[in-house]
């Protein structure tokens, strides 16, 4: 059977099963779907099979945040051929190292968003009195924010070009032999922001954990309005999150702890990884921070931080960071293993009775995040103000008691940008922070003693591999977007 774009192997009662190869599978027809949605209940059902497959490895599980430090600077590699170095060399072509196993995770979840939405305004219009608004809320904030990362991965900066081809737009359920083509990032962005914005009325403002609620929209909001350089409606929604006391930051005591827990006083979007669902284990994300050999032999030390990032760390030996990190196997005085989805580096996972340092939660936004945006928003928005944006700094700033706290007269973006490095280390951030703010990247290939051949030892965002190739596979089930390929691939 040939095989064509995104096209749906599910019904909608499938949400919450395994669809890896689903572009091979025989499509099934609205019909079903709409037999199995009739009431909130199971429009739950079908949320909790959409947050699973987003925590699945293929996506926020290991695959998404594992793109972003392998090849933002912070992370290095002390070998070659131990797997997922061709992130770290940007060994990408269309047949080979495509990475497209997040385009395909992607998709699939957005068809089963679709569908949701669609029986959901069915029902609504065929005069159900359910009360669907949560689960509607939900589903359009993970439309956006699968649309965000898709973009990120395969479109231009928006503040770069934003007319450069972003991803096809999908919002409503399409026929089999659909053939969606690519439209401009700047569309994509509009998309994106809409969705949040229709979504943040229908959700709760109260802590949902595991789900979606107002602040995570919100805190959403504040992160894609960033990249689009709107630095005031970053701002608001950043201060919306932050004002509602709904979340905490933790203190310095309680920082390293935090992550032998789960759903914390920061976690305003947190995905559930459970020993017997979605969790990767020697293969996790957590697995591929860890000092080689550590609680087995299948663990190989994939990447480790690299000596930049440590100096900035050392600039504070009582940083209290310093507390998820480990000696590598450079040495037991180099402390470039990070243990953050471990739990600890006593491997405590956060799973309490039953711990499991690989089936550690994916925290996908945190409240020093939202603190972090809007120190940079308010210190560029269009009337600066830097006190503003040093308090917010501060506040994570903190957490390296011995750094002199900024100041309105002291405060830069550098600064912010060196503590959302040691702040997100190993959590997604780094290389898409490192392109919308358009500097450039040195990879520290000495410590490993690397051979490059695919990208040069610095490099800034107008290298083409900076963004990933549309797959070969992809062009071959879709011709109709096989002559909209990124340049250079």
């Amino acid at each position: 059977m040939k095989k064509l774009f995104i096209a749906s192997c599910i019904t909608i009662s499938l949400a919450i099963s395994s669809c890896s190869n689903f572009l091979d599978v025989t499509p099934t027809n609205m019909g079903d779907s709409n037999t199995s949605i009739q009431t909130a209940a199971d429009a739950k059902v079908i949320m909790n099979g959409l947050m699973s497959k987003m925590a699945n490895v293929a996506y926020y599980g290991r695959n998404f945040p594992l793109y972003a430090d392998a090849k933002g600077g912070d992370f290095t590699i002390a070998s070659q051929g131990r797997g997922y170095d061709y992130l770290y060399v940007f060994n990408h072509s269309a047949s080979s190292n495509p990475y497209s196993g997040i385009w395909t995770q992607g998709f699939h979840t957005l068809v089963q968003i679709n569908n949701l939405l669609t029986n959901i305004d069915k029902l609504i219009a065929a005069g159900s009195t359910e009360n669907f608004n949560t689960y509607k809320g939900q589903a359009l904030t993970a439309r956006a924010l699968i649309n965000f990362d898709l973009v990120r991965l395969y479109g231009k900066p928006y503040n770069m070009e934003k007319s450069a081809l972003g991803i096809p737009n999908v919002t409503k359920v399409l026929e089999y032999s659909a053939q969606e083509k690519r439209i401009s990032v700047e569309e994509n962005y509009k998309q994106i922001v809409q969705d949040l914005k229709d979504a943040e009325s229908l959700l709760p403002k109260s802590k949902s954990d595991g789900y979606f609620n107002f602040f995570a929209n919100k805190a959403l909001q504040a992160r894609v309005y960033l990249y689009m350089n709107d630095y005031d409606n970053s701002l608001k929604s950043a201060q919306e999150v932050i004002d509602s006391k709904v979340y905490t930051l933790y203190s310095n005591e309680n920082w390293v702890k935090s992550w032998t827990g789960m759903f914390g006083t920061e976690s305003i979007l947190e995905l559930g990884v459970y020993p017997n669902e979605a969790d990767a284990g020697t293969s996790s994300l957590g697995a591929m921070f860890r000092r080689k050999g550590h609680g087995s032999t299948a663990i190989l030390g994939n990447f480790i931080a690299a000596d930049p990032f440590l100096a900035k760390l050392k600039k504070d030996e009582t940083d209290v960071r310093w507390g998820v990190m480990a000696y590598d196997e450079v040495g037991t005085t180099h402390l470039g293993a990070v243990y953050k989805y471990s739990g600890s580096t006593t491997l405590a996972g956060d799973k309490n009775s039953t711990a499991n340092s690989t089936a550690v939660n994916i925290k996908v936004i945190r409240l020093s995040e939202v603190y972090l945006i809007a120190a940079e928003a308010a210190l560029l928005k269009s009337s600066p103000d830097k006190a503003l944006a040093a308090n917010y700094l501060n506040a994570i700033r903190q957490r390296s008691p011995k750094l002199d706290v900024a100041t309105s007269g002291t405060i830069t973006l550098d600064m912010i940008a060196d503590e959302r490095s040691k702040e997100l280390l190993g959590e997604g951030h780094r290389f898409f922070d490192m392109m919308r703010w358009n500097k450039s990247i040195t990879f520290d290939d000495d410590l490993g003693n690397i051979s490059t051949t695919n990208r040069q030892k610095t490099i800034d965002r107008t290298f083409f591999k900076t963004i990933l190739p549309i797959s070969l596979d992809e062009m071959n089930a879709n011709p109709a977007i096989a002559n909209q390929q990124n340049t250079g691939y």
